[in-house]
């Protein structure tokens, strides 16, 4: 028997089901593959916590949310044990081979992909699947979640229409997003968003408002902002390139501590930066202004077709790349076939919205205000 270990990590998402049961399906029944999961990510893995995915187990959850393993952010080689922060590397190495695995297959975002690169290191054979519902997981042209997550927003936002219409408010909406606006400016155009505020480009709260203003005298009465978890103002986008160079430019450990603590303090404070922006429109332009935070409702729920697709199909690419023993890569989608790429061209970075990416050249084009 040739047995796969396999785990989901990170967020959870639409369509992680949906590639557990396609990695599994497909390398049991077309290549003889035998699979055992670890429950809740990397703990489970170093924890040694299984389960074994037969037939019985993938039975009926190709449209499930969530995940039937379990999920959880903990990194091996920085893990909370007894209240203290250890490597674990080595006890996620011992419960590989103890369950003699030929591989082990670890299905998430930008996290996960660091994660599994330093147990390739580590020795271990390990291939991952893109899931994110951020949409920034490099060379590949999608990641499944995103457009199940797009769907939800685009909805959400014209569910709110009726009420900033009813009410002659704006109403700002906050997607998530950290570092990429693929969400916020995907649902945003889909849902007919007025203005849409994104990571890349940071904006001007006296630009956006004076967009506003100027629907208002055009005697459109109300206005729905969509703004990414992550957007920054301009000033807040200087404040943190000037924090982040100083931190570069540390010479000593502890200038380089105090620099990047700055830096932390600074985007813990910038969590309810949403709030602030919905009090200063309000102040800038006279209408009443309300928040409203999507927040987990855009990872949870049935994944659409396109994911479940998107998420079998990378699935069952996997289970080919295992059975050539083809190792130490992510399964990207390209196009309508599947590509192995390498780790080390995927750890540690993020697939960002361009400049000039149609999506913003459309947005533009029917009048949306970006915010510079």
């Amino acid at each position: 028997m040739r047995y796969v270990g396999i785990l989901t990590s990170g967020g959870d998402c639409p369509g992680l089901n949906a590639a557990i049961r396609g990695v599994c399906r497909a390398g049991e029944e077309a290549f003889g593959l035998r699979f055992i999961g670890f429950c809740d990510g990397f703990r489970g893995l170093v924890q040694d916590r299984t389960l074994v995915l037969g037939s019985r187990e993938l039975s009926g959850i190709l449209a499930d949310g969530g995940t039937i393993l379990g999920t959880s952010r903990d990194k091996p080689h920085r893990m909370l044990i007894d209240g203290k922060v250890r490597d674990m590397t080595d006890a996620a190495a011992a419960a590989y081979r103890r369950h003699h695995l030929e591989a082990l297959v670890c299905i998430g975002g930008g996290g996960t992909q660091k994660n599994a690169l330093r147990l390739k290191k580590a020795g271990l054979n390990v291939v991952t699947l893109p899931k994110t519902i951020d949409n920034d997981i490099v060379l590949t042209d999608v990641s499944f979640g995103f457009d199940t997550a797009l769907g939800i927003v685009a909805e959400a936002v014209d569910r709110l229409h009726s009420t900033a219409m009813s009410h002659r408010r704006i109403i700002v909406v906050e997607v998530m997003g950290h570092r990429a606006g693929w969400l916020a400016l995907g649902g945003g155009i889909a849902g007919g968003a007025d203005v849409i505020l994104i990571p890349e480009i940071p904006y001007d709260p006296d630009a956006v408002a004076r967009a506003i203003s100027r629907r208002n005298r055009a005697g459109k009465t109300f206005s729905i902002v969509v703004i990414a978890e992550g957007a920054m103002s301009q000033n807040e986008a200087r404040k943190v390139s000037h924090l982040a160079a100083a931190k570069e430019k540390a010479k000593t450990k502890s200038k380089k501590r105090e620099a990047s603590e700055k830096l932390d303090r600074f985007h813990q404070q910038h969590v309810s930066h949403t709030v602030r922006l919905t009090r200063r429109l309000e102040k800038l332009t006279g209408l009443e202004s309300r928040l409203t935070i999507l927040g987990h409702l855009q990872r949870g729920g049935t994944p659409s077709a396109f994911d479940r697709v998107l998420a079998t199909r990378l699935g069952t690419a996997c289970a080919e790349f295992l059975h050539c023993r083809q190792y130490g890569v992510m399964i990207a989608a390209r196009g309508n076939a599947s590509q192995a790429v390498a780790l080390e061209q995927v750890a540690g970075k993020k697939n960002v919205v361009p400049l000039n990416h149609s999506w913003v050249r459309a947005a533009r084009q029917v009048g949306t205000c970006l915010g510079d």
